[in-house]
Order: C-alpha cells, then sequence, then structure tokens
C-alpha cells in the first residue's frame, strides 16, 4: 500500500462501516435513524475501553504499530484509531444484530401466514 500504510487501522474502520451500511437502508435496521440510543449504546462502550486502552498503554502491555497508524494520539497516548474503534465496531454489531432481528421477524411473520393461510 505504500503511502497509505499510515492510515490503514482508519481505512479498515471504514470498510466495516462500509459494509455494513447497507444493513441500514436494505434491511431497514434502524440504528443511525435512533442517534440517541446509538449513542447511549457507544458512549459507556467508549469511556471503559478507552480507560482499559490507556492502562495498558501506560502500563507498556501493548503498543501500536506506526507503520499502521496515524501517530495521531489522544490523551495519554491513545492512538486516535482506537477510539474510531470503539465507535465502528459497537456501530457495525448493532447494525448487524438488528439486522438479523428484522430478517427474523419477517421470517417468523411469513411461517406464521403460511400455518394459517393468507385467508385465515
Amino acid at each position: 500500500m505504500g503511502g497509505l500504510d499510515h492510515f490503514q487501522y482508519l481505512l479498515l474502520m471504514a470498510c466495516c462501516l462500509l459494509i455494513t451500511l447497507p444493513l441500514e437502508f436494505i434491511l431497514d435496521a434502524r440504528v443511525y435513524r435512533q442517534f440517541v440510543g446509538l449513542a447511549f449504546a457507544i458512549i459507556p462502550v467508549l469511556i471503559i475501553f478507552s480507560i482499559w486502552d490507556i492502562v495498558g498503554i501506560l502500563r507498556d502491555h501493548w503498543s501500536y504499530s506506526p507503520r499502521f497508524t496515524t501517530g495521531w494520539k489522544l490523551i495519554f497516548g491513545m492512538p486516535i484509531e482506537e477510539l474510531v474503534f470503539f465507535i465502528v465496531v459497537p456501530i457495525c454489531g448493532l447494525l448487524t444484530y438488528e439486522a438479523v432481528g428484522r430478517m427474523l421477524g419477517l421470517m417468523r411473520r411469513r411461517s406464521e401466514i403460511g400455518e394459517s393461510g393468507p385467508h385465515a
């Protein structure tokens, strides 16, 4: 990738969002349309795992490759990519969860219609 190496982590996060974005519209997951609920789901994850990450960084339990990250740091040396990760992964998980729930509900309704017949 050459010149894009420093953006690989962020590009991966962007791909995750792009891959799951159709779930919002095609399967009507309604995750982005429920912004307050989305914020309530993401904020605790963001806070807890950011603290966890910062503690790990400060204790030298882990580090991040300067080759695959931008070098942009937040408080206590946490890479911006980690913050993005803690936002993107829950969004993708919620989109998937809601889309599966919608599909299962559709299948259940179709099954019930099939059992009772269309004119029941």
